[in-house]
């Protein structure tokens, strides 16, 4: 059994208001929520620094805690609402981002239930290979190298592996056949020990130069293990063309 957090801050530069937006008559983060409750999580609960979301959550019957609004990341936000919960240190939280409410319920189970195998790691995340060069070469792309058993070697903005050969004469029309090519997708399971550790540990040098506040666990040699999922996950709510696309999807009994 695992308890789902989503963490969901009014805030946002693209999409100020974001978790309140309207689909199809409730907020994004109870649609979210509501999603997540098809998984086989035991609980799910918004953790918010904005009391308008929270008493948007209690309204449609979701369970929401108040956190501080001083969080450098959402890992921290999720630490505070572990702990305010008084979640056992030997459970699992899965960690489901407040813009994602098209996210499949089996890859929430699926990356619990990899933690749950995995008694050596503290976290688990998921990744799907990466087929198109323009997508390798982004750098708003985060890459991910694993070992022969899933674990992260590591995670970059850079393409990674770097096909020598292949690219010794610039940027390919095509990827290498077999080259292992993975795109993370920011969906994480932690154990409630580690979570609750997080906000103890320095920042990294290498989380700050890539941006990716994963790498601070993997500089602390904690370890990460990754679910290698078959096509794309759907993609979350990041722009106000998004917003409407998920609207319509919505408006056409897809969801």
């Amino acid at each position: 059994m695992f308890t789902v957090l989503i963490p969901a801050r009014h805030a946002s530069t693209r999409l100020p208001g974001k978790p309140l937006a309207d689909i199809a008559g409730k907020p994004m983060v109870v649609r979210v929520a509501e999603n997540a409750k098809r998984s086989r999580a035991a609980r799910v609960v918004i953790a918010t620094d904005d009391a308008r979301i929270e008493a948007a959550a209690r309204a449609h019957g979701v369970e929401a805690v108040l956190t501080r609004d001083d969080h450098p990341t959402g890992t921290d936000r999720l630490a505070e609402a572990a702990a305010l919960l008084g979640l056992p240190r030997e459970a699992i939280v899965v960690n489901v981002q407040g813009d994602e409410p098209l996210l499949a319920p089996a890859l929430i189970d699926r990356t619990a239930q990899l933690l749950a195998s995995r008694p050596d790691a503290a976290i688990a995340t998921a990744c799907h290979a990466i087929d198109d060069v323009e997508e390798a070469f982004n750098p708003n792309v985060v890459k991910v190298v694993l070992d022969a058993r899933r674990n992260a070697l590591y995670f970059s903005r850079a393409t990674i592996p770097w096909a020598r050969d292949a690219y010794a004469a610039g940027r390919p029309v095509a990827l290498p056949a077999g080259l292992p090519v993975y795109r993370h997708y920011g969906l994480y399971a932690y154990r409630v020990d580690f979570l609750l550790r997080f906000p103890t540990l320095p920042p990294a040098p290498i989380e700050r130069c890539e941006a990716l506040e994963q790498l601070r666990a993997m500089w602390h040699g904690e370890r990460i293990v990754v679910e290698v999922t078959q096509g794309t996950p759907a993609p979350g709510v990041d722009t106000p063309e998004d917003l409407e696309r998920v609207r319509a999807l919505y408006a056409a009994g897809r969801v």
